[in-house]
């Protein structure tokens, strides 16, 4: 990475001009030499097709808050170590109500007539015209060209204001009839103090709660932006398994690189930290170091995600035997977990409560875990809400929501989610899961480090659901044919 020679200090940086402490004094002649001599290309436009999907979102937010100013801010960039910052991902609400990626942008919807006016207050360009665009961290001789207000108001559909407005737009903003999306820009959390701060500010809580809840059935631009994400973590899956040798032992990490390889290319990048667990480290729900080996007999868990363009990410989980095949006490145990998955599958279905289908799923694996003599109740105590003993092997429930974030409306009531019951075009996961730890000694010490999880991603469909992630065999026999065939056909790079 070249080292930046930004001129000014600390103190001078603004969102439109970040510069550094160590900044040189340039002389006089360079910077006369820098201003002359540059060509300014128009930049290509044009509306994008998913635009009006974004001015439908934001409609619904309107209705559900006449008379009242919202606040929707996307976030800034994160400093990684000393002056890099990591890769900017725009906050997911306000992707989904404006599909801007760009970091510090703020959504303000103000009351006018019957509904509200939406403006994107955002970046303005550093354009040639000012020193800015050779000076400025984030000029165009640093970052690449960057779009005008209007460019960026012709493919998003939506007005756009400099971002320099808009503290004279917050200020602008009566406390007591405005709600902010709080957590993502803490100058717009300055900028309009919550009318509640006793309460937390329920006000904006309601806000959050909302548009998770606005989430919560996808439309069909939606359905198509995840089932490409997960036709690419398909892809990625295939490609780890042709680098996976069956008789010696490869880094976690190694494999991890191979599935952020096809991520990267056939996407945005990974929708999460990948998991790798070989052997024991699978016992770990989030094993996100990836630092282990996988070792020939053992059990390979990936739980991996490709995040799209559009920012829509899959999360699918596969159990994979590195030599091939399962040994017996491997499938046995694989087979609980598939039929739990199944089960829960079965279940789904509009009308369905979320919950009901975590209880299907949790008694096909406390009636294998008594059939692996591990229950010390009956399978009907274990499940109670008095006991849950199982779950000392399970941890975690069936599934979650899914969308532009893979734990998608995280903000919505329970009655509309944990509690609530599906409706057609919820996306979310199955993956049931067994657990059995190495220093767990209330097991066989054969079962001690087995982990699995069998993961897919599913919507809702007017008599049951669709299974999005099917391109991967999930049943025993099914998955070792499938990884025969891909050792078989070779390692492959991205195209």
């Amino acid at each position: 990475m070249a080292e930046q020679e930004d001129v000014g200090s600390a103190q001078q940086a603004t969102s439109q001009t970040r510069t550094e402490t160590h900044d040189p004094d340039f002389p006089e002649a360079f910077l006369q030499f820098m201003r002359q001599g540059w060509r300014d290309d128009a930049l290509p436009v044009s509306p994008l097709p998913q635009a009006p999907h974004f001015a439908k979102r934001r409609a619904a937010l309107s209705d559900a808050f006449p008379g009242e100013t919202l606040v929707v801010p996307t976030g800034r960039e994160k400093v990684r170590a000393n002056d890099t910052d990591y890769p900017f991902r725009p906050g997911s609400d306000f992707a989904y109500l404006t599909g801007d990626h760009d970091p510090d942008g703020v959504l303000l919807l103000r009351p006018s007539g019957s509904g509200h006016d939406a403006v994107l207050y955002t970046r303005q360009r550093n354009s040639k015209d000012t020193d800015a665009f050779f000076r400025s961290r984030n000029g165009e001789l640093w970052v690449g060209r960057t779009h005008t207000l209007a460019e960026k108001s012709t493919e998003l559909g939506i007005e756009t204001a400099p971002l320099e407005d808009l503290d004279a737009a917050l200020a602008d903003c009566a406390a007591a009839r405005t709600r902010v999306l709080r957590g993502f820009d803490p100058a717009v959390d300055r900028g309009v103090l919550p009318y509640e701060p006793s309460a937390e500010s329920g006000r904006d809580r309601e806000l959050a709660r909302v548009i998770s809840e606005l989430k919560l059935v996808k439309d069909e631009w939606e359905i198509a932006q995840l089932q490409e994400a997960i036709d690419a973590t398909v892809r990625g899956f295939e490609d780890v398994a042709r680098v996976l040798p069956a008789d010696r032992g490869v880094p976690e990490r190694l494999l991890e690189g191979v599935f952020g390889l096809r991520a990267r290319t056939d996407g945005n990048d990974v929708g999460y930290g990948s998991i790798v667990g070989a052997g024991a480290h699978a016992t770990i729900l989030h094993w996100v170091r990836n630092t282990g080996v996988t070792r020939p007999g053992e059990l390979l868990l990936m739980d991996m995600g490709v995040e799209g363009n559009a920012l829509y990410t899959a999360d699918v989980t596969r159990t994979l035997p590195v030599s091939g095949s399962f040994s017996p006490l491997q499938r046995q145990v694989y087979d609980i977990v598939y039929a739990s998955q199944q089960a829960g599958m079965d279940a789904v279905r509009p009308g369905v409560v979320f919950k009901d289908v975590h209880e299907v799923c949790m008694r096909v694996l406390a009636e294998g875990l008594n059939d692996l003599g591990l229950l010390p109740v009956s399978v009907d105590e274990a499940m109670s809400k008095e006991s849950t003993v199982y779950r000392r092997w399970t941890l975690h429930g069936f599934g979650h929501m899914l969308g532009i974030d893979v734990h998608d409306c995280s903000h919505a009531r329970k009655e509309s989610y944990r509690e609530g019951p599906l409706r057609e075009g919820y996306v979310l996961t199955v993956e049931p899961g067994l657990y059995f730890q190495p220093e767990d000694d209330l097991v066989p010490e054969e079962l001690r480090g087995i982990g699995i999880r069998i993961e897919d991603d599913v919507v809702v469909t007017g008599d049951g659901c669709r299974n999005l992630s099917a391109g991967l065999p999930r049943a025993a026999a099914d998955v070792e044919t499938w990884m025969a065939e891909q050792r078989a056909a070779g390692p492959r790079l991205p195209r």
